[in-house]
């Protein structure tokens, strides 16, 4: 993290997010300051809250996406809530705390696949010497032999066992069956026999591991060497890794470098003098106000402090405003910064220069049908053009309003392929227009399909 200066994170966003510059700005200082926090020694460095950020804007500005790429930048705990979720059955609502519970269920899970990848090297060779003394197991000694006689056997045994271990190596053991004693893994081992899954990922190995049921009894399975290898490997890499490092890894994640993204916060936003759903939404802000302040909040691997967890809201704010939220709550987000509606010379810059714009997404799918999608610029011009349009006439989704669009573009090819007719596709302007002006004209057509 120490890399990442302000200014290298912004210009990290910048290769995903156009414009709203005060606001990769803003989590930008936010990020930094954590990094600088650990870096302060003593007590001081306790006291030293996080800038929690309120974004305010439209939907399909960037919000999320900034938050999401922020936390990828930073290698940190990252989990989206809907503070709208909390009020769905009134009063109650969902369990607050659960986010927490939640993003310590992420921290863990990515902290042990990190582990786990960690002891690979290790884990084969333990695998690897598994199933060769199952292949080979070491004959027992015989009393009876002397000094020379055991010595003989001992150097027959490792030449031997050399022979097997290159026979392995070049996979000339693959197709022979070997017995091993995995009960944790029962389940996995008759799932990779019947499905012939060859790249089962190691983490998903972990997964099948835990959740599966064991089958009592069944404690042996004849599998071929190829898939008893990959379950051993699995088998031996959590073996490897200790729980108890997970966990306390995972924790300290989660206290140091979480973040938090509450969407639709101004769904909750409401005068607290009123009855009904704003009782609600009230009460669900004062049972967030003490996990954004900072508190214990018990958890399966003990209690999570929340106090320097990064909190980032968002809400359009078209109905209400921040100052409508309790003012504990407020006083907790110092930071807000608006979101600007995007423009239609923003939408184009969409379409081309992130790096998962959405017309680099689509010349990706075509390619997948080996058909070459080439956009021109003119064409692409006229979908930002119609996207602005809908955005204006209809309600502002921002960016999402380019997926609607791209989609009924291509709508014929994405159907159509694949197709040994069709080798090249270029979408040009008049292209575009053909297909896409009687649906912006028509205001009831425009609603149903943009």
């Amino acid at each position: 993290m120490k890399k990442f200066t302000p200014v290298r994170i912004v210009e990290e966003l910048d290769k995903y997010i156009i414009g709203q510059e005060k606001a990769k700005r803003a989590v930008a200082i936010a990020l930094r300051n954590r990094w600088r926090r650990q870096q302060v020694e003593g007590e001081l460095q306790q006291e030293i809250m996080p800038n929690n950020i309120i974004l305010i804007g439209p939907t399909g500005v960037g919000k999320t996406e900034i938050a999401r790429r922020l936390s990828r930048l930073a290698g940190a705990p990252f989990i989206k809530v809907e503070a709208s979720k909390f009020t769905e059955v009134g009063y109650v609502g969902r369990d607050v705390e659960s986010m927490i519970r939640e993003l310590m269920n992420i921290a863990l899970n990515d902290v042990r696949v990190e582990m786990t990848k960690r002891v690979q090297v290790q884990a084969k060779i333990n695998a690897r010497n598994r199933i060769i003394d199952i292949l080979y197991p070491k004959p027992p000694g015989n009393p009876k032999d002397d000094a020379e006689e055991t010595k003989k056997k001992e150097e027959r045994y490792q030449r031997i066992r050399l022979k097997m271990e290159k026979l392995f190596d070049t996979g000339e053991l693959n197709n022979r069956e070997v017995e091993i004693s995995s009960e944790r893994h029962a389940a996995h081992i008759e799932l990779l026999s019947h499905t012939g899954t060859e790249n089962f990922e190691l983490p998903i190995g972990e997964i099948l591991g835990g959740l599966l049921p064991r089958r009592q009894g069944e404690k042996k399975k004849k599998v071929r060497v190829d898939k008893a290898y990959k379950v051993l490997i699995d088998e031996e890499a959590s073996k490897l890794v200790k729980p108890e490092l997970v966990k306390e890894e995972a924790k300290k994640r989660v206290e140091n470098n979480g973040i938090i993204f509450i969407d639709e916060i101004d769904k909750i936003a409401g005068n607290e003098n009123r009855t009904g759903a704003d009782v609600s939404r009230s009460g669900v802000q004062r049972d967030l106000l003490p996990i954004v302040e900072g508190s214990n909040v018990p958890t399966k691997q003990g209690l999570i402090n929340t106090s320097h967890i990064l909190f980032i809201a968002a809400g359009a704010f078209t109905t209400s405003k921040p100052s409508d939220l309790i003012p504990e709550l407020q006083g907790r987000f110092p930071i807000r910064e608006e979101l600007n509606s995007l423009t239609k010379d923003d939408l184009r810059k969409i379409l081309l220069y992130p790096r998962n714009s959405l017309t680099k997404q689509y010349i990706a799918l075509f390619k997948a049908e080996n058909v070459k999608l080439a956009f021109k610029d003119d064409a692409v011009e006229a979908i930002a053009d119609f996207a602005s349009k809908a955005n204006n006439k209809m309600e502002d989704i921002g960016a999402r309003r380019l997926h609607t669009i791209m989609n009924s573009l291509l709508d014929d090819h994405l159907f159509s392929m694949p197709d040994p007719k069709i080798k090249t596709v270029t979408i040009t302007k008049n292209k575009v227009n053909k297909k896409l002006d009687k649906i912006i004209k028509n205001e009831d057509l425009s609603k149903y399909i943009l």
